[in-house]
């Protein structure tokens, strides 16, 4: 039996090969997220571990996989929090009339299609005693996400960020992202209850959802400048406060029955994206995220991607055939959305590119997928490889757009 490393150790391996793949990838153009998550799935059994198994059982040992369960649990309900803090509705509300109809059809074309493929592949990959109904909806919800912090970054990255073309991409993805957590919610209540119970907690997050945005928002908005104009930086009591309540948020959608994850982003989101408290809780909270408690997810998500289950012509048919449908749903369905609502070919062709981004959100949702047992581990294989590569194609065509 190999010597068994200490948990913290497992940590720093894990957070050293995340950092150096992400600054790779940052030096290549390309989002250093996606760098993070390769270096996640070199470490796993795809690479490192097919080569060195000793050294992979020694690193990733159950002792070691609870701890980075639990700090990558932690990290992605801060990293939701601040991701809603970072949406700006009231500015996104200027391109919202053009947006609906653009992010709807970037959800339904790719949603339809996923639909269409889970009905083919339930026999053969759905896993035992999983419903065909949560089981389509799931994969469809995976073809149809749209992940806005990488689209934002990749914005930023492209100068395209105080455009107009900019504001309706990011309002494209909030509401395919709001969408798209809602369609998990419903999916995890379906799978967590009987049908009446699921009809109970659809019922629940409707009430939850109306209540954060019609009684907290307003209550947030009104008290907001009475504890913040005594001071330019939050005092650390506030910052708590603000972290206890996507805490409390998330716990909320957890009795529910709907993930937690969902809690924490509807908390960041109804916060008034300007407030002090906003700016300043992604200030502090941001690197700290992004530095400790992501890589251990990206980890957890590289040792769960297991690339030598996709064997035979079969399996990668299938996995191309995902990946297909994938980019000809959200590059086609906001393609032709953009067009008839009056943009030009190119900025329909590059409003198509940036939905087709889906990064961090998507991998978060697969693992939700595989935690909750609606993915096997092989069509959860496949369908990393999706993310990684619509992802990687978004930075790369937007140039060749440009440049055209």
């Amino acid at each position: 039996m190999p010597h068994l490393v200490p948990s913290f150790l497992t940590l720093v391996i894990v957070i050293s090969v995340a950092r150096f793949f992400g600054m790779v990838f940052r030096k290549l153009g390309q989002p250093s997220v996606m760098g993070e998550v390769l270096g996640g799935i070199i470490l796993g059994p795809s690479v490192v571990g097919y080569f060195f198994p000793g050294f992979t059982e020694s690193v990733f040992h159950p002792e070691a996989m609870v701890f980075l369960k639990n700090i990558a649990e932690v990290g992605i309900t801060l990293y939701l929090f601040v991701m809603g803090l970072e949406m700006d509705l009231p500015r996104l509300r200027q391109s919202a009339k053009s947006a609906v109809l653009i992010s709807q059809m970037s959800i339904l074309v790719p949603f339809a299609l996923g639909l269409a493929l889970a009905y083919q592949i339930y026999s053969g990959y759905a896993p035992v005693g999983i419903g065909h109904l949560e089981f389509s909806l799931f994969i469809g919800v995976s073809l149809s996400i749209t992940a806005f912090p990488v689209l934002a970054r990749i914005l930023a990255d492209s100068h395209l960020h105080k455009t107009r073309l900019g504001d309706l991409a990011l309002t494209c993805a909030a509401i395919d992202d709001i969408t798209a957590w809602c369609l998990v919610a419903v999916v995890t209540g379906l799978l967590g209850a009987s049908m009446g119970g699921a009809a109970s907690t659809i019922i629940l997050t409707i009430i939850y959802v109306i209540a954060m945005v019609l009684i907290v928002r307003p209550l947030i908005e009104k008290f907001l400048p009475r504890l913040e104009k005594s001071s330019e930086r939050l005092p650390q009591a506030l910052l708590a406060v603000a972290v206890l309540g996507a805490m409390g948020s998330a716990t909320l959608t957890d009795l529910i029955g709907i993930h937690a994850f969902f809690g924490a982003f509807m908390f960041g989101a109804i916060i008034p994206h300007n407030s002090l408290i906003a700016k300043d809780t992604t200030d502090r909270l941001q690197d700290f995220v992004a530095i400790l408690f992501l890589p251990a997810f990206f980890a957890l998500t590289g040792v769960k991607t297991q690339l030598g289950l996709i064997t035979g012509t079969e399996h990668w048919m299938l996995c191309l055939v995902i990946t297909a449908l994938a980019i000809l749903g959200k590059f086609g369905g906001a393609f032709a959305a953009a067009k008839i609502s009056g943009n030009s070919t190119k900025d329909s062709a590059v409003l198509g590119l940036l939905m087709n981004t889906r990064g961090l959100v998507e991998l978060i949702v697969l693992n939700i997928g595989l935690s909750i047992g609606v993915l096997t581990p092989t069509l959860f294989t496949m369908l990393v490889i999706m993310a990684l590569v619509t992802t990687f194609m978004t930075g790369p065509l937007l140039k060749l757009v440009d440049r055209r």
